[in-house]
């Protein structure tokens, strides 16, 4: 499991914990730069990167909702030493927020390709169909989703910045070798 970070106990994050963390954060990231650096396309390809971007959404919500069911029966690693006590209440916020948002965005792509009226493939990667929701048709609701949807990515990228930003301070320049406690195999970051 790798040796505990900056010498207290039960520093580090389950495996299981690792493995989500991990495959969730890379999901997001693609699914985030796919929709932004495929805005401008043509048709066909912005429908390819479209169809990647829908199916991996849905990915991200049923591994954000198996992830939080692993949290609640996997107690956390306690927080380092020397953190002070406004960034714990900034860490579990986010926390919450990171969890709130994995779960809202997939839920706000679906409804807005559901409330869509006319409607475009939606496969899990070209294996299966997946369901629309009952709201075809609905523009005030697709109106809504898509601005819901469209600044929600923008908030998560500005969470995502502002996590990577935090832990590489706590780790790099408070010594609390913070980033050991999630990274996957050894925790051997320096």
């Amino acid at each position: 499991m790798g040796e505990p970070a900056a010498g207290y106990p039960h520093s580090r994050y389950s495996r299981g914990a690792i493995a989500f963390h991990w495959v969730i954060a890379a999901l997001i990231i693609a699914n985030l730069a796919g929709a932004l650096i495929s805005d401008d396309w043509d048709k066909p390809a912005r429908a390819l990167v479209m169809g990647l971007h829908k199916a991996t959404g849905m990915t991200i919500l049923v591994l954000s909702l198996a992830r939080i069911g692993w949290r609640i029966g996997h107690k956390p690693p306690p927080l380092p030493p020397g953190i002070r006590p406004w960034e714990k209440v900034a860490a579990n916020t986010a926390y919450v927020v990171f969890y709130a948002m994995m779960i809202v965005l997939p839920l706000t792509g679906w409804l807005m390709i559901s409330a869509s009226a006319t409607r475009r493939p939606f496969a899990w990667y070209g294996l299966f169909d997946l369901p629309f929701l009952p709201v075809q048709g609905n523009k005030p609701l697709n109106g809504f989703a898509h601005e819901a949807h469209e600044l929600l990515g923008y908030a998560m990228i500005a969470l995502l910045l502002l996590h990577i930003l935090a832990a590489l301070k706590h780790h790099f320049f408070d010594g609390t070798r913070l980033i050991a406690r999630m990274w996957p195999g050894p925790a051997a970051i320096r």
